[in-house]
């Protein structure tokens, strides 16, 4: 972002108060023009951090919360708030470390840590990100069905369009279609309207928090706290933001962006909820109903809401796995390269980063050719793969948490005490519920059940 664009930016939006007119007045031409302008200032602000939360609203993402609502009506809406939260502070921690020290979250890992706990980590993280870029077309072919369009159609041209999206553009052009793709998650919003939902209902399980101390209710809370703070979306805003080249003179801008993108994502999330517990939920006498996938969600809301809202919520469906579909690759070879110190980045040619470019064709085309196989077992697929991420996510966390309160690497930019205590608190929150997930899922593997 230049200093112009700053300067121009500061100037509107900070020293023009003048740009809002008294009641029944119109703006002078040239006061519209300003005011137009600053709108569009702090819209090109948005970017990596819209892109990343977003991309955690994906199809395993939405069929977490489609069950949260079908099996228990508004009782988790309490849980978003937390998760919100949590997934704020991370992302912003990340942001910053990229801005502070130009470098991806995977470089700093390699840098600061051990080769085994390195190479552990990207290995984990490879196999878990290839399975979930895999259902990620699954997601679209599974939404393009609902369309008429069958798999063997879809998933090709899919792929295509990714590999085309990113090869051949610019990050400045990657980005603005990534952002284009948020829009279709206003399917989510007005499939809750439609709905028509008791809001004083709503309002009050949002903030008044329901705990059940029963298997099912803790294993949905933990896959959906494990759903929305996920590993890729740490690495992906980070290493964007170094692409994008934001250093702290403008960091404060990006902040803008984390918080904006990671508020965005959880009302996403928590309109989901609300449509299938104003639905789903009551139709079943308050027992609930668990959703198998996102497309089952799309299905068992036409009964209520019509035929129309099936295609909403698929339409919603196809933007969400298309655009996981585009950060999870780019995701993983950022990850892979930077921590084996190879040259990466969108905007660098074939002939100046071959690893980088190799690797995302080969996930691609992996994933474009097994979401084109029948009868898939996708759920035990997901499941397996949250394993993966929930052995992740707390090394991750305190990775982060240890290199972004080191003075040497931050400098002044290190985390404030009362901003520690939030994240080691949500840290420790977080993992201890990815782990405990972990485990249950472990245990009933070999038939035992240690919740009722």
């Amino acid at each position: 972002m230049s200093d112009k664009l700053l300067n121009e930016g500061d100037s509107e939006a900070a020293g023009n108060p003048a740009l809002v007119t008294g009641v029944g007045e119109e703006a002078p031409p040239e006061k519209r023009t300003r005011r137009g302008r600053s709108i569009l200032f702090y819209l090109s602000i948005l970017g990596p951090g819209l892109i990343a939360a977003n991309a955690g609203n994906d199809a395993g993402g939405i069929a977490t919360y489609s069950s949260m609502g079908s099996l228990f009506g508004f009782k988790m809406l309490w849980v978003m708030v937390v998760v919100w939260i949590g997934v704020c502070v991370v992302q912003e921690m990340c942001a910053r470390m990229g801005a502070k020290t130009g470098k991806g979250l995977s470089d700093l890992i390699r840098e600061n840590f051990s080769i085994r706990l390195t190479a552990f980590v990207m290995l984990a993280f490879l196999i878990a990100n290839g399975g979930v870029i895999v259902s990620e077309f699954i997601g679209i072919t599974a939404a393009m069905s609902i369309f008429g369009v069958p798999s063997w159609i879809s998933a090709p041209v899919a792929g295509v369009l990714v590999w085309l999206l990113i090869a051949r553009g610019s990050y400045q052009r990657v980005e603005k279609v990534f952002l284009a793709l948020t829009v279709t998650f206003f399917a989510y919003v007005i499939a809750a309207f439609m709905a028509k939902p008791d809001w004083g209902e709503v309002i009050k399980s949002t903030f008044v928090p329901t705990i059940q101390l029963n298997g099912l209710f803790l294993t949905t809370l933990i896959a959906a706290v494990g759903t929305t703070i996920s590993p890729y979306m740490q690495i992906y805003v980070q290493s964007a933001v170094v692409e994008r080249g934001v250093t702290m003179r403008d960091y404060k801008y990006q902040r803008l962006d984390v918080y904006v993108g990671s508020t965005f994502s959880i009302l996403i999330a928590y309109f989901i909820i609300v449509a299938t517990g104003a639905t789903i939920f009551p139709a079943t006498g308050g027992e609930g109903r668990a959703l198998d996938s996102a497309v089952d969600a799309a299905k068992a809301l036409t009964p209520f809401l019509g035929e129309f809202a099936k295609y909403i919520f698929a339409l919603g469906l196809l933007g969400a796995s298309f655009l996981a579909a585009g950060v999870l690759p780019l995701t993983t070879c950022y990850s892979v390269t930077e921590a084996l110190g190879l040259e990466n980045g969108v905007s660098k040619s074939l002939k100046e980063a071959p690893s980088f470019w190799g690797m995302f064709t080969f996930l691609i085309v992996t994933a474009v050719i097994i979401a084109m196989i029948p009868g898939l077992p996708v759920v035990n697929i997901l499941v397996a793969l949250y394993l993966v991420n929930g052995l992740i996510l707390p090394i991750i966390l305190f990775s982060i948490l240890k290199l972004v309160n080191d003075k040497e690497l931050m400098g002044k930019y290190t985390n404030s005490l009362f901003y520690n205590i939030v994240a080691y608190g949500l840290a420790g929150l977080v993992s201890f519920l990815s782990v405990s997930y972990v485990l249950i899922q472990i245990l009933g593997i070999f038939g035992i059940q240690i919740l009722g």
